[in-house]
């Protein structure tokens, strides 16, 4: 027997169709609920919901799994049946997390959870504490990034469905790998989104990039925000998964009395003491706003940490020019990395040429833990014209200085899936929308957008071309060859020395110091016991080297102590210590 529920405040009348049967439903409640209970349904079992009249089956908004797709029938799944062995796992502590961004579909030929396994002992080896996994919620058509998905609650099946992610997320914690999923709870996509005919979901008072605002202040409200909230505690209740990553919440349009973050922070919580183990918020913000990650009690919204933006403006700018490119006209200097890493926001209140008005808000009492640092990330890469990663854009020797900057930062630093090898496969967008107006308008839209910025149109990937979702795919036989050995060895060394020391484990912004030259282009960053420098001039530079310090880490072997000094040849970073690593 299993019960049958959804949200339909409209509805005059409802049904779950399993195969030819059609079993009516009783409701609606006062909140526009409806059940029925069908005595030979249960686990696996397919069904569909009937709206009114209409004899089209549609697909359970809260769908556990859409096994052939997400116009198909919905699946039943038990969640109870699979067999955990992490009864004992808590979880590596945040502020001392390496994070690691993959795309299952592309991390491995094959594109499956099952696949990822195989990878996992490496990651352990590299030194990565977390992996944070690209949606993996149902989205239409063969591949894309997941970014339009539309069946929240089911995973996607051409990844391996449900029990192929709780088979990975186990596998994870046996290495002692925490895993993260990013979440969507800013819009669904664009074909296949049922929700909206069952209940407001969304609300045309508001409009974002994608089209009507998510419902989150209007009627109907309370049950949209316990859609998604119930959403997230799936994730961690049901798949183990210990923490979540929230795109783009500043197109959340709230103004309740208690914002969506802050609900959903504190029923994390809840559900943290409940299983006993720590579990993570982490939000995508451009709002340059520290209520996001301030504690709830100090009246902020409760996320753990969010995407540190400007640092990698900051670093990107002073490590490739990219004039007339948005939002990076805003950044340039040295001053501004310098900024980024003492305060984390560069735009604090400062006024933005590129917003044409005054931006952000400073960053007072809160720990570099509650931001999260990189070079490249899926949109950093994957929305560039032809994807092409850093390393083609500014060489080998400058992209070891970025994962210098980066792995030996105050704040989490986080690697984008082949990165830490150089790997000579692009990132690019695909997404393969079935609808083939949309499908024209996409490929000629992304055209026409970088044409503006001189690329030919015949240079762009086509988005929906499924050798563009090949082409993305990470080249692992290229691992151990040449440049892509020395970077990996070299991100390895970086991440353990990283992990080995407290004092790049401390989170206090206030510890940092930061010189720079912006004429002759060299930086040093103290963080106490280390001294962090970095030339990328044109010269070679000789820079103070700290009393009884030793030369740790260098990103070429020409790096060098003389005396009083540290000699630094152009595109090279050093790492200077007199701490006494752990082990």
């Amino acid at each position: 027997m299993h019960k049958f529920t959804v949200w339909a405040p409209k509805a005059m009348k409802m049904a779950v169709k399993i195969d030819d049967h059609v079993y009516p439903m009783s409701g609606p409640s006062d909140t526009g609920w409806w059940d029925a209970k069908v005595e030979t349904a249960g686990a696996e079992t397919d069904y569909a919901f009937l709206l009114n009249d209409d004899t089209t089956p549609y697909p359970d908004p809260r769908s556990p799994w859409q096994a052939n797709g997400v116009h198909g029938p919905s699946r039943v799944v038990d969640h109870k049946a699979f067999q955990w062995n992490d009864a004992a796992w808590q979880g590596p502590p945040l502020g001392g997390a390496v994070i690691y961004e993959l795309h299952i579909g592309t991390f491995t030929p094959e594109g499956t959870f099952d696949a990822a396994i195989g990878k996992l002992d490496y990651l352990f080896d590299l030194g990565i504490t977390h992996i944070e996994i690209m949606p993996v919620a149902a989205f239409p058509g063969d591949f894309g990034w997941g970014y339009d998905g539309v069946a929240l609650f089911a995973v996607r099946h051409t990844y391996g469905g449900p029990e192929a992610l709780k088979r990975l997320v186990d596998a994870c914690h046996q290495r002692g790998i925490g895993v993260l999923i990013d979440v969507v709870y800013n819009h669904f996509g664009p074909v296949g989104n049922y929700a909206n005919m069952f209940g407001p979901y969304m609300t045309s008072f508001h409009r974002t990039p994608w089209g009507d605002a998510i419902n989150f202040e209007a009627a109907g409200s309370d049950e949209v925000r316990r859609f998604f909230c119930d959403n997230a505690l799936m994730w961690m209740r049901d798949y183990h998964v210990d923490g979540l990553r929230l795109d783009a919440v500043h197109e959340f349009v709230d103004r309740s009395a208690i914002h969506f973050m802050e609900q959903l922070s504190a029923e994390v919580d809840v559900l943290s003491s409940t299983l006993g183990r720590r579990l993570i918020l982490i939000a995508e913000s451009d709002l340059n706003d520290p209520r996001v990650v301030t504690p709830r009690e100090a009246r902020g919204y409760g996320m753990d940490a969010q995407w540190s933006d400007d640092f990698h403006h900051a670093l990107f700018t002073i490590l490739h020019v990219e004039q007339g490119k948005g939002y990076y006209d805003d950044f340039g200097s040295f001053a501004d990395l310098a900024k980024s890493l003492k305060r984390a926001f560069v735009y604090d209140g400062e006024f933005s040429r590129y917003r044409d008005r005054s931006h952000g808000r400073p960053v007072e009492g809160l720990s570099a833990h509650h931001f999260v640092c990189f070079i490249q990330n899926h949109d950093q890469v994957g929305n560039r014209a032809t994807g092409d990663r850093l390393e083609h854009i500014i060489g080998l020797d400058r992209a070891k200085v970025a994962a210098g900057l980066v792995l030996s930062s105050p704040f989490i630093p986080m690697l984008f899936q082949g990165e830490e090898y150089a790997a000579s496969t692009p990132f690019q967008y695909f997404a393969d929308h079935e609808d083939g107006e949309l499908r024209k308008a996409v490929s000629e839209g992304r055209k026409r957008e970088f044409a503006a910025f001189g690329w030919k149109a015949e240079e762009i990937p086509d988005p929906e071309s499924p050798e563009t979702f090949n082409r993305s795919k990470l080249n692992w036989d290229e691992v151990s060859q040449g440049k892509h050995a020395d970077m990996l060895e070299w991100c390895k060394q970086l991440i353990h020395f990283r992990r080995s020391s407290s004092t790049l484990n401390d989170g206090d912004m206030g510890h940092v110091e930061v010189s720079y030259d912006e004429e002759k282009r060299w930086l040093v960053v103290g963080r106490g016991l280390v001294t962090v420098l970095c030339n990328l001039g044109d010269e070679e530079m000789r820079l103070d080297a700290p009393e009884d310090a030793t030369l740790a880490l260098a990103s070429r072997p020409d790096v060098r102590l003389d005396g009083g000094l540290v000699v630094l040849p152009s595109n090279t970073l050093a790492i200077l210590t007199v701490e006494a690593l752990n082990p």
